[in-house]
This record gives C-alpha cells, structure tokens and sequence, in this order.
C-alpha cells in the first residue's frame, strides 16, 4: 500500500504516520509534499523516527507524491495560520464569533481553500484513479462537497468531533463504546447524540439521572446540566458557538487573544526548536502536543481543559478516525464511521 499526504508539513502529520504505521495495514511507503519545504523536511524527520521503518520519502511537487497511490490525504492551510488569525480577528472586529469553521471564518476559509483542493483532487484522478481522497482540510464539509461536485475523484471527508463525542459519552455511561450504537444526527460539527444503545438497551437517560455522570462527558464545561437536561441531546462542541454565541464571543474579547494566535505562538516555538537539531526532538513535539490540546475552547469558553490527551498513548483526533477509515475500506470491516460522504438518500 502507497500513502501520500498533502500539507504533510503540518503540525500533526507525525501523529498521523505514527498511528499509520503501528497498524496492521500493509504500508510499503509513505509521500509526503507540502510547499513549505523548510517546515516539511523538519516534519518528516520527527516523522521517520515514528514510521516503523516504512519508507517515507518527501516530495518537491504533488503530483510526484500522488502517483499510484492507494490513499491520499490533504490538510491544507492556504495562507497558513495568520490568515485564520486575520480571518477571526475580522469576525471579532464585527461583534461576531471568530472561528475557522463556524460563520464568516469558515466561508473565508473555504473561498481560499476550495479552489487549490479541488485542484489537488484533479492530479490525483489523473495520476492515482484509483485513489482514495481522505480529506481533512477545513471546513470538511464544504471542501469535500466542492470535490465531489467539480471532480469525479473518490473523497471522504473526516472530522474527529462526532467520534471523540461517542468516545466521551460512552466513558461517562462506563459502557464500551465498540459494543454501543450511538444514534447521532446532523453534520460533524453541527450535530447532536439522540441516544446510546448498549446491546440493544437505551443508556442515556442515565446522565440526566445521575449528574456525575453528565459532568463527564465534556472535557471543557460548555453547556450546564439543566440546559442538558432539558434539550434531552447531546450537542458537539461546535454547537456551543450557536448556544451561547454571546459567551463565546465575549470570552474571546475579555482575553483580546484568538485560538489563531496562541497556535501560530506554539508554532513558531516549536519549528524554532526543531530546527535547532536538538536531541529532545520528541519530547519539544509532545510537549507541543499536549499544549495545543490544552487548550482547545480554552479561550471560547473561559474555562481550563481539565483533561488533557496524550499524543502518542493512543492515536487521537483526526489521526484515529483517519486511520480507523482506511482500515475499514483496505479491509471491508463494515465499520460503522461518522464520514462526510454523498447523501444517497
């Protein structure tokens, strides 16, 4: 199996190939191509000391890291991390939410997004027609839209958001969730839990029984308990952004500092470091890691992260769901993934 991934200088692409690699896919070599060819060679040599010997080889253009292969990834941020500060820093400007996936930022992002995707999706289908576009590019859903209406390419688009949900509820229930249902509605961030079925038997009453429970679910307290209570669903994370639009835009405000800005801080300080040639390469990436997770929402919601992930324990985020779809297709699992994919009723 050959790999390619686009926007490989990206600061997850080492949790990516980690994940990848320790599996049980038959992975011969892995591409990687981003622009920025300064920022990808320091990626892949973080990278390659996770691959598990799998060849991975960087590229200098696309098409040179796509041909023939079996999946294709793309995560891409045209205008790089200052246009999404520049982008929320607009929207706040106005009195309104600033966020790559949510109102004005998202629509920007994605008028400067779609164009170069749908592009990339286009090299693919010449040079790998086979190929499977897994897409992480935000905003998911109408960057792999756009593909699917411009080109005829095979495209998925993930999002971790529905899936670390699943995950949260079913530790808040103490059910396994590989042996749960959850029926889910609505699109990967606009979206909300109806239910939990553990072998055939409804469990989510239990959380509005039993408020310890309930208090578990989310990492950062963003709707209370009574509001929970009384919707009877449980919404994503995003849906804080339309809940409690005031609170979101006024915590950012208060702080006079976006998510855009503390991630391109972290950024700097950590391709700084990497460049440097230190032998503690992995330990500046994890600590880098777990910093940025910290403080996912922090700022939205003006509440610390009280439980932090750990990068390479497990494969977490967008690399799971990532790796979980290429499995099931590679090996035709019938595993049941919340996807981005044509609606064919």
């Amino acid at each position: 199996m050959k790999l390619a991934i686009i926007g490989a200088a990206g600061a997850r692409t080492p949790l990516l190939v980690n994940g990848l690699t320790q599996s049980d896919l038959p992975i011969r070599e892995i591409r990687l191509f981003d622009p920025d060819q300064g920022h990808l060679a320091i990626m892949a040599n973080l990278a390659r000391k996770r691959c598990g010997g799998v060849s991975l080889t960087t590229a200098t253009h696309a098409a040179e890291a796509v041909a023939g292969a079996d999946f294709v990834f793309i995560s891409i941020r045209v205008g790089g991390i200052a246009a999404r500060a520049h982008d929320e820093a607009t929207a706040l400007s106005h009195g309104i939410v600033g966020q790559e996936t949510v109102g004005p930022g998202g629509f920007a992002k994605a008028m400067r997004t779609v164009p170069h995707v749908v592009a990339y999706a286009r090299e693919i289908q010449a040079l790998a027609p086979d190929a499977w576009i897994i897409n992480f590019t935000n905003p998911v859903g109408i960057v792999t839209q756009a593909v699917r209406t411009a080109t005829g390419a095979r495209i998925i688009g993930i999002c971790d958001t529905p899936t670390e949900l699943y995950e949260e509820v079913c530790h808040a229930l103490d059910v396994p969730s590989a042996e749960s249902h959850v029926d889910y509605f609505g699109l990967n961030h606009l979206g909300w839990i109806r239910e939990v079925y553990y072998r055939g038997i409804p469990q989510i009453h239990r959380l509005w029984e039993e408020p310890e429970r309930l208090s578990r679910v989310y990492r950062t307290s963003l709707f209370s308990e009574d509001f929970l209570r009384e919707l009877r669903l449980l919404p994503t994370e995003y849906v804080y952004y339309y809940y409690r639009a005031a609170d979101a835009y006024a915590n950012v405000a208060r702080t006079g500092t976006s998510r855009a800005q503390v991630i391109e801080g972290l950024n700097q300080r950590l391709f700084a470091e990497l460049a440097n040639g230190s032998q503690d390469s992995v330990g500046i990436y994890e600590r880098y890691i777990a910093a940025r997770d910290a403080g996912y929402m922090q700022i939205e919601s003006g509440r610390a992260d009280p439980r932090p992930k750990s990068p390479w324990s497990e494969v977490t985020g967008y690399d799971k769901i990532a790796l979980n779809t290429v499995r099931a297709i590679h090996f035709n699992s019938n595993a049941i993934i919340p996807l981005n994919v044509d609606n064919r009723g």
